[in-house]
């Protein structure tokens, strides 16, 4: 018989999971816990044994040491059999010293502690040699005062008796009293050296692996022996030395050599190699983790700045994708165009922001652009937006390609700049330039009215005398035909040449400026001639014009261009009048200019005079608005006529000419050469 086995329904499958994914959980942790108990008891054994090797390492220095300091005493007694003469006391002094390394010094003293015999250790040059003894006396009486109160010996507190090689000797002084009787006869004093006591009672073995000192309660170190391996698992122990008079404590410093004692040696390693393969992991998911908050606390930060950095921009900010939508808008280009976020982001065309009018065109724009992917000029273009309220306004557009972090385009962003207060101040401009040129013409005509009178007066009376001269032929019986002809033809003549000196007059008050047009060379100064010539009749000025045959047209604005030779030709004669000068001559002069570039030629225009010169102190002035040499001036002639220049895109300039005068020359854009 047969058991057909049935699949879990799911929710007893998702139990089961459950169940053994606990399981494998608790074992992990289980198995987690075991090594970290296992570790710690395996480093605590450790630790134990190594901190129970020192202690009792230092415990059993301190005996030899103890040991050896009673020894001491004992051999020092027996010098109380040779105190009778200082000689032979002193020969059994240096017999003993010789098996006493650790002491430097044996001195007999008597009741008062003065001095009746010493001897000096042979294993090194005398100790108190470069400073004395004196400087010692105070730690002999101290021990010497002790030895005499507990009737035996007593030791003085160690301290430090500089050498003649720059280091120095850390001493301790043992004072034995001898009594004889119930009376003191005197004293023997040994000084000991602390680091040759530890040197001769500490076996060589200890003092190899271990650091062995000397040192007062509250730390301080007196002497040392041995060295120990810095930055290695270092264990100490420490034991109290309480001597008769001083106390002293014994420091053990001792590293590890090898191995220690494990329980059991493979089990123990395998452990820690396990413990140390889990910690690094978990290091390195730490490490991992840190640095990934790390990144995301820059990233936010990154955020806030740029948040805050667009907040603050004036210029409007637009993302798009390849479809046209609107992906971002900064708060900026929300208040330009008075729509709010949600009612940008997401759209498509037309946008809210189009004029009614031009969605078409913008449209079709938008369209050519999304499908050949070209940016548009990096200067920008210009457009018109419509706010909520329905106004227009004109905007400056400047796109570039929206490049994501892998390379590839995502869209187009554009930065807007609302240029409506740019227009408004450039017809400002305009106006004002136009009332300047306006108030120079009709200050240039108030200027010329008096000889306007003067050159009148010749035709007007010419015309007189010829209709004078007509009516007696005409009351004489038979004149003659030809005769009246000719007074008519003169009268016609005057006539005409008046018309035409008041109507240049005329034709430079009332011209207004015009779009730029190709214009010949001549024409220009032919049109600011008559007016020329009014004034260089009055001061006696002779005017030549030089206008090569088969210049190019220049393209300019026609009434600013008159207005800048009139100027310099004006100012030019008043130069040559104010100076006096003898046989005065003004040159008009046009050429090709060396100034050229690739499909552009340059025309240049030269006044030329034969005046005084400008003088050092007046060329660094002489374009400034509102800077004059003349009483009756403004100052605006020569700042607005290089302003006419320079937006024709030319150079005004001037030099010295020789042998005297000055030459004003300008550049004006001239027809390109026809392509063969």
């Amino acid at each position: 018989m047969s058991t057909l086995a049935l699949p879990l329904p799911p929710g007893l499958r998702r139990i089961s999971t459950w169940r053994r994914w606990s399981l494998w959980v608790l074992l992990g942790a289980l198995v987690l816990a075991l090594l970290v108990t296992v570790v710690w008891l395996a480093a605590r054994y450790e630790k134990s044994v190594a901190q129970a090797n020192v202690e009792r390492d230092a415990a059993d220095a301190l005996s030899d040491i103890r040991s050896a300091l009673n020894r001491n005493v004992q051999e020092l007694q027996s010098l109380q059999a040779a105190r009778g003469s200082a000689d032979r006391w002193r020969s059994e002094a240096e017999q003993l010293m010789r098996a006493h390394r650790e002491w430097v010094r044996v001195e007999w003293r008597g009741p008062t502690l003065e001095l009746l015999a010493e001897a000096d250790t042979p294993f090194r040059s005398p100790v108190f040699s470069r400073f004395g003894r004196s400087q010692s006396l105070p730690e002999v009486q101290q021990a010497c005062i002790a030895a005499q109160r507990i009737s035996g010996p007593a030791y003085a507190r160690s301290h430090f008796v500089p050498q003649a090689d720059g280091l120095g000797l850390e001493l301790m002084e043992l004072c034995l009293p001898h009594i004889e009787a119930g009376r003191l006869t005197g004293f023997f004093v040994a000084t000991y050296t602390l680091t040759d006591l530890l040197a001769t009672q500490i076996g060589p073995q200890m003092g190899r692996s271990q650091e062995i000192s000397f040192t007062e309660a509250d730390g301080t170190r007196l002497a040392m022996h041995g060295v120990a391996r810095r930055g290695t698992r270092v264990f100490s122990a420490q034991q109290l030395l309480d001597l008769p008079g001083n106390t002293m404590v014994l420091r053990m410093d001792s590293w590890r050599r090898s191995e220690p004692d494990l329980f059991p040696n493979v089990m123990t390693a395998l452990v820690t190699v396990m413990s140390i393969a889990l910690v690094t992991v978990l290091f390195l998911l730490g490490h991992d983790t840190r640095r990934r908050l790390r990144v995301e606390e820059d990233l936010a930060d990154a955020l806030a700045f740029r948040k805050a950095m667009e907040d603050s921009l004036v210029t409007g900010l637009r993302a798009r994708d390849l479809q046209g939508r609107t992906t971002y808008v900064n708060p900026a280009f929300c208040q330009m165009v008075g729509f709010g976020p949600e009612e940008l982001l997401g759209h498509g065309s037309p946008a809210p922001y189009w004029p009614p009018e031009l969605a078409d065109e913008y449209r079709k724009r938008q369209d050519v652009r999304l499908a050949t992917g070209n940016a548009p000029p990096r200067e920008g273009f210009e457009s018109v937006f419509m706010r909520k309220d329905g106004n227009r306004f004109p905007v400056l557009i400047i796109e570039a390609p929206l490049i994501n972090a892998q390379g590839l385009q995502t869209g187009w962003m554009s930065a807007v700049l609302d240029i409506s207060e740019q227009r408004r101040v450039e017809e400002l401009s305009r106006a004002s330039q136009e009332r300047l040129q306006a108030t120079a013409r009709l200050a240039t005509v108030g200027e010329m009215a008096s000889l306007l009178s003067h050159e009148l007066n010749q035709p007007l009376a010419a015309i007189a005398s010829y209709a004078n001269g007509s009516m007696n032929l005409l009351q004489q019986t038979g004149a003659p035909a030809s005769e009246l002809q000719v007074a008519m033809r003169r009268i016609a003549e005057q006539a005409d040449r008046a018309g035409r000196v008041i109507k240049s007059v005329h034709d430079f008050v009332r011209r207004r400026d015009q779009a730029r047009e190709p214009v010949a060379p001549g024409a220009l100064l032919e049109a600011v001639l008559p007016l020329v010539n009014l004034q260089a009749r009055k001061l006696g000025v002779r005017v030549d014009s030089r206008v090569p045959e088969g210049l190019p047209r220049v393209f300019c604005d026609r009434t600013m261009v008159e207005q800048v030779l009139l100027n310099l030709a004006r100012n030019a004669m008043q130069a040559m009048d104010e100076a006096r000068v003898h046989r005065p001559t003004l040159l008009l002069q046009v050429r090709t200019a060396s100034r050229s570039e690739a499909g552009k030629r340059w025309l240049e225009f030269a006044v030329v005079d034969c005046g005084p010169g400008i003088p050092e102190d007046v060329k660094q002035q002489l374009f400034t608005p509102f800077f004059t040499t003349k009483a009756e001036g403004m100052g605006l002639g020569l700042s607005l006529c290089r302003t006419v220049v320079e937006q024709h895109g030319g150079q005004l300039v001037f030099e010295p000419n020789t042998p005297r005068g000055t030459i004003f020359r300008f550049t004006l854009p001239a027809e390109a050469e026809p392509t063969p």
